[in-house]
């Protein structure tokens, strides 16, 4: 706003015209004008406003009263901005991994455009994925409600017993985590998502059931056996009752230890709650039109494969859990050859 008269304007004045400001516009006139009310005193008017000198100063070399916009902050943009140095080539290879897998960052996406040849760096593709959200290209699902899932009372179980404290977790196998999550897919529909997790190849198995009863539980234990690539040596359970009665004589008449959990203590099955987390995000988040039992359960298992095989882990070195258990297998030959 210009000031068109012919002297600098009075204190009064810039008061006046000062209501057109900003906020903090307003405040450094007041230091201008408190400034020009007492003598100059540069001193007294940095100790009246708890202001420091450099500050007062550097504003009072900005002021122009016949201008009061200086006084407002200015932009703090660079004036050469860095100019985008991908293809576009390059942007529609991360644009159609990223739909593909909604959830995964730009760690996991790297990898897997490695894998093609294609040889872009993490923070290029984070750039091209904060391009892509800024234009309104990239759409991020929508996170539905958080399912809540029930505790049930502790019970005598006849063969299930505590893990030991030094249980050896040393070779794929050692142990598997097992739990269960409720899915509510849509209005009124109800599935219960059964989750199997070997804590030393974080390879998972996974099945999605209309109901959480034990015979479920031994239905998903003969699918666990049956498709961890290496035999299982322990289990590992909460109290909930879907891990008893059918499941826990399952478990018996193969001579498979069973460790169950204190009450309360979910965070020592720490490795499939995570997992939880994860298919819940990677998954039933991002999955349309997933209501119908067969249809889900067709969509989990092709998730499983590419859980396994495809999708990088940040715990085990971007690596996937299929190619942790080669490697495993391979140092495993080298050391009994060497013996």
């Amino acid at each position: 706003m210009q000031i068109r008269l012919g002297k600098v304007p009075k204190a009064r004045q810039l008061a006046r015209l000062g209501n057109e400001l900003s906020r903090d516009a307003q405040l450094r006139l007041r230091w201008m004008t408190h400034y020009l009310a007492h003598g100059r005193n540069a001193a007294f008017t940095c100790r009246h406003f708890g202001i420091c000198r450099q500050t007062f100063y550097r504003w009072w070399r900005r002021y122009d009263p016949h201008n009061l916009s200086t006084l407002e902050a200015r932009s703090h943009r660079p004036r050469h901005l860095r100019r985008r140095t991908w293809s576009a080539e390059q942007a529609e290879t991360v644009l159609a991994l990223r739909r593909q897998y909604p959830r995964w960052g730009k760690d996991k996406l790297r990898l897997l455009i490695h894998r093609r040849g294609q040889p872009l760096s993490t923070s290029m593709i984070g750039r091209i994925l904060a391009d892509l959200q800024r234009r309104g290209v990239l759409v991020e699902p929508l996170r539905p409600a958080v399912l809540a899932r029930q505790r049930r009372r502790w019970r005598h179980r006849p063969w299930a017993t505590r893990k030991p404290r030094f249980w050896p977790l040393r070779k794929p196998g050692d142990l598997v985590a097992l739990d269960t999550k409720q899915i509510r897919p849509a209005r009124g529909v109800l599935l219960h998502h059964f989750s199997a997790r070997e804590v030393v190849s974080r390879g998972d198995v996974l099945q999605i059931h209309a109901k959480a009863t034990a015979l479920d539980a031994a239905q998903f234990l003969d699918a666990l056996l049956t498709r961890m690539p290496f035999p299982v040596a322990a289990l590992q359970v909460d109290g909930d009752s879907e891990f008893a009665a059918e499941f826990e004589h399952a478990c018996q008449q193969r001579k498979l230890p069973l460790f169950v959990l204190p009450p309360r203590s979910p965070k020592l099955n720490g490795s499939v709650e995570r997992a939880h987390r994860t298919h819940n995000e990677e998954f039933y988040e991002v999955t349309p039109e997933r209501w119908t039992l067969p249809e889900l359960d067709r969509q989990l298992l092709a998730w499983e494969r590419t859980y396994n095989t495809v999708r990088p882990h940040q715990a085990l070195g971007y690596a996937t859990p299929l190619e942790f258990v080669q490697r495993w297998k391979k140092s495993t030959r080298k050391v009994q050859k060497c013996h």
